[in-house]
């Protein structure tokens, strides 16, 4: 048996409970802090658990979504901590 196909669905679940912790934060957040950092690392669990379909089902597609999800996420971030230090978006 292939050690991969063994390692991935362990892997994944992993992921997915560390997704559901981190909307758990993001939910139940005691600060906009919080929930901005849960935001951000739930989109970095989500961009790791697309690699991981990706080379499971070895498909390029995956790999691309991620790429796209990772642009969008790390924009979110500095719009929301801009917004969280100014007051404003625009200067």
């Amino acid at each position: 048996m292939n050690l991969l196909a063994t390692v991935l669905p362990w892997a994944m679940a992993a992921f997915v409970f560390a997704m559901a912790l981190n909307a758990w934060r993001l939910l139940k957040g005691p600060s906009l802090v919080d929930r901005i950092l849960a935001l951000d690392t739930l989109y970095i669990n989500t961009i790791a658990l697309l690699v991981l379909l990706g080379i499971q089902r070895d498909t390029p597609l995956y790999f691309e979504a991620a790429l796209l999800i990772a642009m969008l996420g790390f924009a979110s971030t500095v719009v929301l901590s801009k917004y969280l230090l100014r007051g404003d978006i625009v200067e």
